[in-house]
């Protein structure tokens, strides 16, 4: 719309300035015409001169009456001046013709122009009106979606949260004895999990569409989406889902908004991974790295993996940990 409105702009000083250049034009026109008006009225009585002493007998008696030899010479250079002035007024003549003719063709092409250059000034001038009438259509659509989006909102909120308050149920209860002491957590697993940051396997190829962290909506920009924990993988429907590093099952739960979803314990370190529609474990089953531990489902249409990885109690940026 921009770049149209700089081209409307353009076209209206280009109108301007061949109004400019035509208007320069029809002055010389109507200057070379009043010359040749002149011109030619000169020439008219140069011919009727001319025509009333056409007869040769004319001229011989007008020289031969002459008084004396000066004044014949001066009425024989008078015939001659003349005939000269009639050819040398013809020539200017059709020089003038030819001038402004080619004033007048010059006219016409720069009113053309203008025409042709206002017809597009028109036409853009109508889509740039028909633009403005359907961004103005869009705002008020993405107004009223950005309501009905924010609703979604609101209830997407309270899934995570439900989310996040489960999660850190099973983190503390993996964390603890039926008694409520301190769980013993495996070193050696935790330390090599720890040293494997950056180098672990994907649980699922595909491209992160939902990062780690505060967003905004790509859309809504003053919509600030809710902290995610993880990050959201799309997928094609019924991919696998791998475990990323060998543990132990905690626990399979389901949640609204996620449908199943499977906790590993890693020693100290914890995956989550939700949106399943198929698991093939249960809790207290050994994994290994890049086990099968179910499939994907497609939720409201959206087909996507949501894993998260913890430190402990501390949710961490999954892209910082696998390769």
């Amino acid at each position: 719309m921009v770049s149209r409105k700089q081209l409307v702009a353009e076209s209206e000083k280009e109108i301007k300035l061949l109004n400019e250049q035509i208007k320069a034009k029809q002055d010389t026109i109507a200057m070379l015409g009043a010359r040749l008006d002149t011109m030619s009225a000169g020439y008219s009585r140069l011919v009727r001169t001319a025509y009333r002493s056409r007869d040769s007998r004319i001229w011989y008696m007008y020289l031969l009456a002459s008084e004396d030899l000066g004044q014949g010479l001066r009425r024989y250079g008078y015939l001659r001046s003349l005939s000269s002035q009639m050819r040398t007024q013809a020539a200017r003549i059709k020089e003038a013709q030819a001038v402004l003719a080619a004033q007048k063709a010059e006219a016409e092409a720069l009113r053309k122009n203008a025409a042709k250059v206002r017809d597009t000034r028109l036409s853009e001038l109508k889509k740039l009106s028909k633009e403005e009438s359907e961004s103005k259509r869009l705002v008020s659509q993405l107004s009223k979606n950005e309501k009905q989006y924010r609703k979604q909102l609101a209830a997407k909120q309270k899934e995570k949260e439900a989310l996040d308050r489960e999660m850190r149920r099973m983190v503390e209860k993996a964390s603890k004895t039926s008694t409520g002491t301190k769980t013993v957590i495996d070193t050696k697993l935790d330390a090599e999990f720890a040293k494997n940051q950056g180098k672990l396997p994907w649980p699922a190829d595909g491209p992160v569409i939902d990062s780690f962290g505060y967003r905004y909506h790509p859309v809504y920009k003053n919509v600030r989406l809710p902290f995610n924990n993880g990050i959201n993988i799309a997928l094609s429907p019924n991919t696998a889902v791998k475990s990323v590093f060998e543990g132990k099952v905690c626990q399979v739960i389901v949640m609204p908004g996620y449908n199943q979803c499977v906790l590993l314990q890693h020693g100290g370190y914890f995956t989550f991974y939700c949106k399943l529609a198929n698991v093939s474990v249960k809790a207290g089953d050994k994994v290994k790295t890049g086990q099968v531990i179910g499939l994907v489902d497609t939720i409201s249409g959206e087909t996507q993996l949501h894993f998260e990885l913890w430190e402990g109690k501390t949710p961490r940026n999954p892209e910082n940990w696998l390769k």
